[in-house]
């Protein structure tokens, strides 16, 4: 390795590493307050709340690390032409493709080694961050009590309409669904006010609700009494409640029972799934195809030929001749029976479109989750030969232009992404094509602008446009001065 290459390199790498660091903390700040409410408030150590962070944050890196080659570029080579560094070079004969060799070579390197971090660290994170919140949320039952909403706290499952007081003590409009031993919900509680009597962290809960009723749905033995369908009603001004929280939480926080959503899957993994649910897709529509067809009188209707004359007695007859009856009136009842059908096709078919809407939706989230893996090795050269570009072009260094430049640009780049990605879940556009849009359309920018760069020009040639509308005007001012003149 040359001077050179050592000093760019060196430069460079001081500044990504920063700005990693940096951006990587603001993210995870961010997901903590995003969680806040999932982890506040269980009594739980830091250690537990640390080790949540860290299997979160390898999600972050495919956001985080463009944003920070994009941006350590941007400010390198922008110090490089601010302090006439480039000058000097170009005088020595080193052009600026020669001066971004070495470091495109490094993000070559690091476009192999995030696409390993992308299909094997990614997946690790994900498993052991989903199923860590899946664990974290039965704890503390009692702060999991949210307004306007069921909550489940084992053997009952609560809302409640307003909490207020000290500690949230007092509840209104409490909805109770008490389950039984053989997890039936026969049993439904509601009372207008009640309070918590002990504290929430006890192992026994105790409630006690005021004005209220108790619902029973009564099971009797004999069939014909079940069709009655009998339950009990009972009112009562004070209904006292013991909860038995000694087992809720009891929770192995490493237990892992999620570990197959599409997030969670290398790409040898996805490509098996994708097969899998591909075949099962299309073996549904055609069954479903095959026995909507025979189920339905389609089959039965008269055949129409391809002739003209046929077409025309068919235009000029009656078209229910088909309807064969011997009475008048049974044509009434037959196209009333039709439309019964009809309807309930229909609802048939729209009951099945949204069942293959979702089918086609998770099998669009398995393609674009493995490309965006492929996608990651470019991301990081793409960025990088556009940050350095722009930082030869504007000449300036530090945090000021290059970071709203940055930020413009990734932002650009992201939405492109998020837009297309989102029109590829509803199949209006490829999922290959969508994970790989964003790179397609900024890809001869970055060229552009490297030439742009090369040729020690700014970003725009305002001449193209300028000069002609100048010589335009002063060709106009001539000949009205050569009018006057005569």
């Amino acid at each position: 390795m040359k001077i050179i290459d050592r000093y760019i390199l060196t430069s460079y790498l001081q500044r990504l590493v920063s700005v990693f660091a940096i951006c990587m903390l603001i993210f995870v700040v961010q997901t903590f307050w995003l969680y806040v409410d999932e982890l506040a408030g269980k009594g739980l150590d830091l250690i537990i709340i640390f080790r949540f962070l860290i299997y979160f944050s390898p999600k972050l890196v495919p956001l985080v690390l463009p944003l920070s080659v994009l941006l350590a570029a941007l400010m390198t080579y922008g110090t490089l032409a601010e302090n006439y560094e480039f000058a000097a070079m170009k005088s020595s004969g080193i052009s600026l493709q020669r001066a971004m060799a070495g470091l495109v070579i490094f993000h070559i390197a690091l476009g192999i080694g995030s696409f390993y971090f992308a299909n094997h660290v990614i997946p690790y994170g994900e498993v052991k961050s989903y199923n860590l919140r899946k664990n974290l949320a039965k704890l503390k039952p009692a702060l999991a009590i949210r307004e306007g909403m069921f909550n489940d706290l084992g053997q009952i499952n609560i809302k409640v309409g307003r909490k207020y007081g000290d500690n949230d003590r007092f509840l209104e409009d409490v909805i109770i669904h008490e389950k039984t031993n053989d997890q039936r919900n026969t049993i439904v509680i509601k009372a207008k006010t009640g309070e918590l009597k002990s504290e929430t962290s006890d192992a026994m809960l105790q409630m006690v609700l005021y004005d209220g009723y108790r619902y029973e749905e009564v099971r009797p033995d004999k069939p014909n009494e079940q069709l009655k369908h009998p339950h009990t009603k009972v009112a009562f001004e004070q209904y006292t409640m013991n909860i038995d929280l000694s087992q809720f939480n009891n929770v192995d926080l490493t237990e892992e029972n999620y570990t197959s959503t599409f997030r969670m899957q290398r790409i040898d993994q996805l490509n098996q799934s994708i097969d899998t649910l591909q075949i099962t897709y299309d073996d549904e529509r055609a069954a479903f195809s095959e026995n909507f067809y025979k189920k339905g009188a389609f089959q039965e209707l008269p055949k129409i030929e391809n002739d003209s004359m046929v077409l025309d007695s068919m235009v000029s007859a009656n078209v229910l001749n088909f309807i064969k009856v011997d009475q008048t009136w049974q044509y009434f009842d037959v196209i009333q029976g039709s439309i019964a059908d009809i309807r309930k096709d229909i609802r048939d078919l729209d009951t099945k479109k949204r069942s293959f809407f979702l089918i086609q939706k998770l099998i669009n989230l398995h393609k674009i989750t493995r490309d965006d893996k492929y996608v990651l090795i470019f991301a990081s050269l793409l960025l990088f030969m556009m940050g350095a570009s722009l930082g030869a072009i504007i000449r300036k260094g530090g945090l000021g232009l290059p970071l709203v430049l940055a930020v413009l640009i990734f932002l650009t780049y992201h939405y492109i992404g998020l837009f297309a990605k989102n029109a590829a879940e509803d199949n209006s556009i490829p999922p290959t094509l969508a994970s790989w849009t964003a790179t397609l359309i900024l890809t001869p920018l970055a060229f552009y602008l490297t030439r742009r760069a090369s040729a020690d020009k700014g970003f725009v040639n305002i001449d193209i446009v300028w000069v002609p509308v100048v010589n335009f005007f002063k060709k106009i001012m001539s000949l009205n001065s050569t009018k006057n003149r005569l």
